[in-house]
């Protein structure tokens, strides 16, 4: 079940118990967690998934997860994605090194889970400064998420609790496309008993809400693929 305020992790362990354990407790705290056991696949769902975060274990099935590491941080569109590396190595020497590769935080096993996640919100701040922020903006849009208002150049916008949900989650993430599916997981509760054409709906009626008063379409659709808050993209 996933929510407005769902975050995305990508889980890279290969002990199932370990792997079952970590994503009840993240998913109780609100996160959408993908996981597997490979590096491989690892760097392939980092493009299908598009994770807020990655928490990588050290020794993992074929590629290593330091070298899952190097080549997310090589990549420009994940270079500043943020990485926590769990190991059952102590040494200080391999936690320099995870770090030199561009880790941004490192927990060694055991560990218990209520300070893991403790300590990926916190990563998730640091790199997000919008998770925290009571306010959302982009292009003349304002939401403001105490009062639960928005506002488009200074007019109020009157938006339904799910238009609501879908904007905010994409002034959270402008310019960013998403699929059908992932903005059914991400702004609709209970997603599995959606139709995916309910989002082209609530799409057209946040749309037409935002473009009262005749301002331009900031909407950006891609054919094949799904939606953006997309400025440059803007007709």
């Amino acid at each position: 079940m996933a929510n407005h305020g769902t975050k995305r992790l990508l889980l890279v362990e290969d002990d199932r118990a370990l792997t079952e354990l970590m994503t009840f407790h993240f998913g109780r705290e609100g996160f959408a967690v993908t996981s597997t056991a490979a590096g491989d696949e690892a760097l392939i769902l980092v493009d299908e998934v598009k994770p807020d975060l990655v928490i990588l274990d050290w020794m993992i099935e074929g590629i290593s997860g330091i070298e899952v590491c190097r080549r997310l941080r090589r990549s420009p569109a994940t270079a500043n994605l943020p990485i926590m590396m769990l190991t059952a190595r102590g040494e200080e020497d391999d936690r320099v090194r995870g770090l030199e590769t561009g880790a941004d935080d490192f927990v060694t096993k055991p560990f218990s889970p209520k300070e893991l996640i403790a300590r990926a919100n916190a990563l998730l701040r640091r790199s997000r400064p919008h998770l925290s922020a009571k306010k959302l903006s982009y292009h003349g849009i304002d939401m403001d998420l105490v009062a639960h208002r928005v506002r488009r150049n200074g007019m109020s916008v009157a938006l339904g609790p799910t238009e609501y949900r879908l904007l905010r989650h994409l002034l959270e993430n402008p310019q960013r496309v998403f699929s059908r599916q992932q903005l059914l997981e991400a702004v609709w509760p209970h997603s599995e008993e959606i139709e995916l054409r309910t989002v082209d709906v609530h799409v057209r009626r946040l749309r037409i809400a935002l473009a009262k008063s005749g301002e331009i379409d900031l909407i950006r659709t891609v054919r094949s693929e799904g939606y953006s808050l997309d400025a440059d993209g803007a007709a």
